[in-house]
């Protein structure tokens, strides 16, 4: 293998750059998505049970001793429970863009590695290709063992560019799956939290 890396030449290296950089972002969402999803079933629990009980004071207790995507936009709407529904609606909905866009976090820098990686590994494999005929001509041989060899060697770029992208596209759409069950369980949560609200507000 790193024969075969170092045969495919200088395009190489900044292939295995987007590698180690794809790599290093998937890693950075995992963890960050990994804390934010923990117990916010049981979070929720906790503060409708607080709502119902203590009002906003008594959601806004349960809270602070929680971080994460559903406690920042719950915190957003008690903010406002004293001000009317239509107000809490509003802080929630505004905070709910917010953690839809730390949610997606560093995905655009994601896809465009995805994207550039077999990009490069054409590239690398036009380079190659004009040093195989430069060396033909220098040679000044077309025979097969000649043509092949070069040719060979230059579609190693092309081969490690797909690659990279295949498995950076794989830790995408995983990734791309959490942040949508993320976004599923945002939605039940401030649904929940609003009927918690108006329910304390009537009473």
């Amino acid at each position: 293998m790193v024969e075969l890396f170092l045969d495919g030449g200088p395009f190489m290296y900044p292939i295995l750059l987007l590698l180690l950089g794809g790599l290093a972002l998937v890693v950075e969402r995992f963890r960050s998505l990994s804390q934010s999803q923990a117990n916010s079933d049981e979070f929720m629990k906790d503060l409708s049970k607080a709502v119902k009980t203590g009002g906003s004071k008594g959601g806004m207790a349960v809270c602070k001793g929680h971080d994460g995507p559903v406690s920042n936009i719950c915190k957003a709407g008690l903010d406002k429970a004293g001000k009317g529904a239509d107000r809490v609606e509003k802080a929630i909905e505004n905070a709910g863009s917010l953690e839809m866009a730390f949610l997606e976090k560093n995905m655009g820098w994601l896809t465009a590695i995805v994207a550039i990686a077999p990009m490069m590994g054409f590239t690398g494999t036009v380079w190659g290709m004009i040093g195989a005929f430069e060396a033909i001509e220098a040679a000044n041989d077309i025979s097969p063992a000649v043509v092949a060899g070069g040719i060979s060697v230059a579609l190693l770029t092309t081969a490690f560019g797909l690659v990279v992208a295949v498995i950076l596209q794989i830790f995408q759409n995983a990734v791309l799956y959490i942040i949508d069950n993320q976004i599923v369980t945002l939605q039940k949560s401030t649904t929940a939290l609003l009927h918690a609200i108006k329910d304390s507000i009537k009473n």
